[in-house]
């Protein structure tokens, strides 16, 4: 069975990838604290925990380390710090760009082996942010656009991968309600896009005959 290795797979869209993906892959299950996997670990107790913090870099070292054959890295862990460029400070950008972009990196650089070995897959959650700023999403867009970057790049430079950017709308999670409660509106769920929806996306991705590349998918919720 082929092994899967999902970053912020604890909760939302993380928990409903490890869901769609639990019956064809054996899965590592990333996230900051084991704890934060116990509900989804629950549910799929034939899983392998991963709790790492991706941006303590000699912890994510040490525990990629055994990892010596990967066939699907999904990138799905990630903050969204909302704000003008007036009211962003130095710390917004660090932040936001060290967990979107950096720990992506180098979580990547580091299992680039285990990739080669198994001609694998790298999936990106990037974001529509990724394809156009908006207003009060600049660092937050700055992230996912740097982020997309780094995709077509690793394509070119690993030929043997394949990476897919999937750039999802806004989706129903808790961080999507954070996120309206911030705008000061109304939460209405159905403005937004299923997490079951976009982890079948990823798992459609994953199927994909490898006589294709599936380099970017672009979904966009439909009023319910």
């Amino acid at each position: 069975m082929p092994t899967a290795l999902i970053t912020g797979a604890g909760r939302g869209l993380g928990a409903a990838i490890a869901r769609e993906l639990s019956g064809t892959h054996r899965l590592l299950l990333g996230a900051r604290s084991a704890e934060s996997l116990t509900d989804i670990r629950a549910e799929l107790p034939d899983t392998v925990p991963w709790p790492v913090d991706l941006t303590d870099y000699p912890a994510l070292a040490r525990a990629t380390a055994g990892i010596d054959r990967l066939d699907v890295l999904v990138h799905n862990a990630g903050v969204a710090e909302l704000g003008t460029i007036a009211e962003s400070s130095v710390q917004m950008w660090r932040n936001t760009l060290e967990a979107n972009l950096v720990a992506v990196a180098e979580l990547t650089r580091l299992l680039l082996p285990a990739l080669r070995a198994a001609g694998g897959h790298v999936l990106l959650i990037n974001s529509g942010a990724g394809l156009r700023a908006n207003a009060g999403w600049g660092v937050y867009a700055a992230s996912k656009f740097g982020l997309r970057a780094f995709g077509d790049a690793l394509r070119l430079e690993e030929p043997r991968l394949r990476v897919t950017s999937i750039h999802p709308g806004r989706i129903d999670t808790d961080m999507q309600r954070a996120i309206v409660a911030a705008e000061r509106r109304d939460y209405d769920p159905n403005e937004f896009l299923t997490p079951q929806t976009v982890a079948r996306t990823v798992r459609t991705a994953i199927e994909t005959p490898r006589d294709a590349h599936p380099t970017e998918i672009v979904l966009r919720p439909i009023a319910r």
